[in-house]
């Protein structure tokens, strides 16, 4: 596998990661001092998680959440930013307590520096998926 050397490039790499269900490869795409946020994150749950290790505690049972069979729909728009990028996508698999279909679009504000993220808004919708089976919002807890 070539190494990711921009923004596009580790975003995607970051996806199959995902996809992959390797959540230990998908955080060490991760700056130490990364921040994740979920800007419509539901009262209750985490709108910001500051560092590696948070985003690794919140992503460790991800995988028993959701089952992820792929992303399509993929647009990554460039900014004036070389670092910085945003992408429209779509995630599609199964919620695994419910056992029901998963489908979720996103939109991502994502900001790579000396090949790691830095910064990832989360744009997604968490009414979507409010149903039995699928608390997998707070993660972490």
């Amino acid at each position: 596998m070539t190494v990711p050397t921009t923004a596009a490039e580790l975003y995607l790499h970051g996806l199959h990661l995902l996809v992959e269900k390797d959540i230990a490869g998908w955080i060490d795409l991760w700056d130490e001092h990364g921040v994740l946020e979920f800007p419509f994150a539901p009262p209750g749950r985490p709108g910001r998680l500051e560092g590696r290790q948070a985003v690794a505690d919140y992503m460790r049972h991800y995988p028993d959440h959701v089952d992820l069979h792929e992303f399509t729909d993929v647009r990554i728009h460039r900014t004036t930013d070389p670092g910085t990028i945003v992408v429209e996508m779509r995630g599609i698999g199964r919620l695994v307590q419910a056992d029901s279909p998963f489908d979720m679009t996103y939109i991502a504000v994502v900001t790579v520096a000396d090949g790691l993220i830095t910064s990832y808004r989360d744009y997604w919708n968490p009414l979507a998926v409010q149903q039995p089976g699928a608390d997998f919002l707070g993660a972490a807890a």
